[in-house]
């Protein structure tokens, strides 16, 4: 009678009771959704490229505007068969990290390490690089014609990253709230350049012209093509950002596929009217050879406000280091969980839920990019390692469809898709390798087969150290933090 009377004045049976010790674990909030996902990827596809130099494509296509137009298609058109098959990982096993955490699933723990050894060191590099081109082009108002000094361009891009980790770590709504406003800014500025060109000057005939003989210059050769191809696809970078949030997803398994749908067809209606526009207004010769497509674009159409490109170059910069931090944390956070990355960093901040100390771990290597910003040029040989991880990825899809035919798919990709993609995989990581071999494509290899060096005692022999768990102990006190799905009160204490 005691213990039912004990019992009866417990919050035991009380509904909200659930909500409250819910609310009490530590773990990821569902606090994304579709809006905030639309605007993720495209803030992640869309940088500085379609406003700087979209001359790639043209360029390789021999300044064929058919055979350009129809690769600018065909990429994107690759990209969502890409981010559909993602959808499909996504909405089954929903968990940060995206590529990594597929690939831990399919293919086993040794590839998946291998990718976040990788990713540790690249992307890390390429936020640094983005971070290096923003100040460029926040700098250089102030400076007219003459370069702005390298350390204040250094100090500016540190201020950045800084700024984007804190906010980060503080507040995913925050955070996502940020990505929405820079990308409607952004949108907004293609928006005036793909309706601008047409509008202002779409009635003339020699810009006509261009179109209605779109095909009947010189055609690329079968090389010059897939080097065309390749430009394209790496313009719409950053179609696989969502799978690195799908665990702070609200309703996963409808917003992700609906999100991705959304937003990669956008990108591509949005690249084909912007380069339309160039074409319009200029001619392929001299997009070729400017070094700013969009600035002297605005030049001929809008030459008064001419300044708004050199903005939105940097506001489009400034949402897409936003987007690729945000990702950045979630893969370390998910490499921590499963055992690849010290434990401190899959703990979250008690009072945000946030994974704060994968984001100090992330932003802090990127920092150390920009210091001696020579190291960012290296990061270019492993261009072929993102395609190697999205083979490796469709490759999981694979797998899983016939290993685990009963896994909970909310969504299905029609399969021969992935074939496909990894077909595509495959002659994109091995093509820049044959046409242009050089001796640094060795040593990117070789780095990625160093990763053995550190898996084979630390994650397969799993060797520790003692001294380890004191340090873990005071920064966890330090940080505030506490392990995935424990209760708030910290074990250190």
């Amino acid at each position: 009678k005691k213990n039912r009377k004990k019992m009866g004045k417990g919050k035991s049976h009380d509904p909200k009771d659930g909500k409250r010790k819910e609310k009490a674990k530590m773990h990821l909030k569902r606090n994304i959704g579709y809006v905030d996902g639309v605007s993720f990827i495209i803030g992640s596809i869309v940088g500085a490229g379609i406003f700087v130099s979209p001359t790639g494509v043209l360029k390789h296509s021999l300044l064929n505007v058919g055979v350009a137009l129809t690769i600018w298609t065909a990429s994107g058109l690759v990209s969502l068969m890409g981010s559909l098959c993602y959808a499909e990982l996504g909405t089954a096993l929903p968990f940060s990290g995206g590529e990594y955490s597929h690939i831990k699933r399919g293919l086993g723990s040794l590839p998946a390490f291998i990718f976040i050894w990788t990713s540790t060191f690249t992307k890390p590099a390429s936020n640094a690089a983005r971070a290096l081109l923003f100040a460029e082009y926040a700098t250089q108002p102030f400076y007219g014609i003459c370069p702005a000094p390298e350390v204040l361009k250094k100090c500016l891009a540190l201020a950045v990253l800084w700024s984007l980790g804190i906010l980060n770590g503080c507040s995913v709504k925050m955070a996502a709230w940020v990505q929405t406003v820079f990308t409607l800014l952004k949108m907004m500025a293609l928006s005036v350049i793909a309706i601008g060109g047409i509008v202002l000057v779409g009635g003339r005939k020699e810009s006509l012209a261009r179109f209605e003989d779109a095909f009947s210059s010189e055609i690329p050769n079968a090389s010059q093509i897939a080097e065309a191809f390749f430009q394209g696809l790496y313009a719409y970078g950053g179609w696989w950002s969502l799978n690195y949030m799908a665990e702070e997803m609200k309703n996963p398994s409808r917003n992700i596929p609906l999100t991705v749908m959304t937003a990669v067809p956008a990108v591509i209606v949005f690249y084909l009217l912007v380069n339309i526009s160039y074409l319009t207004v200029l001619t392929p010769k001299e997009i070729v050879s400017s070094v700013a497509v969009a600035v002297t674009w605005a030049d001929r159409v809008i030459p008064s406000v001419a300044w708004i490109i050199p903005l939105s170059v940097a506001v489009s910069i400034f949402g897409a280091l936003n987007s690729s931090m945000f990702t950045l944390g979630r893969l370390s956070y998910a490499g921590s969980q499963s055992g690849h990355l010290p434990v401190l960093i899959s703990m979250l901040n008690v009072h945000s839920c946030t994974p704060a100390p994968a984001m100090i771990f992330s932003t802090t290597i990127a920092s150390i990019f920009i210091i001696p910003s020579d190291l960012i040029t290296l990061t270019n040989y492993f261009g072929f390692s993102a395609w190697l991880m999205i083979g490796l990825t469709c490759a999981s899809l694979i797998v899983l469809r016939y290993r685990e035919p009963h896994l909970h798919r909310p969504y299905k990709v029609f399969l021969p898709v992935p074939f496909v993609m990894v077909a595509m995989s495959s002659f994109l990581v091995l093509a820049p390798i044959v046409w242009s071999p050089n001796l640094q494509y060795v040593y990117a290899f070789l780095f990625m087969l160093g990763s053995l060096i550190v898996y084979l005692p630390f994650i397969h022999f799993k060797l520790h150290f003692a001294f380890l768990d004191k340090i873990t102990c005071h920064l966890q006190l330090l940080l505030e933090v506490s392990p995935a799905d424990e209760s708030t009160e910290s074990k250190c204490e």
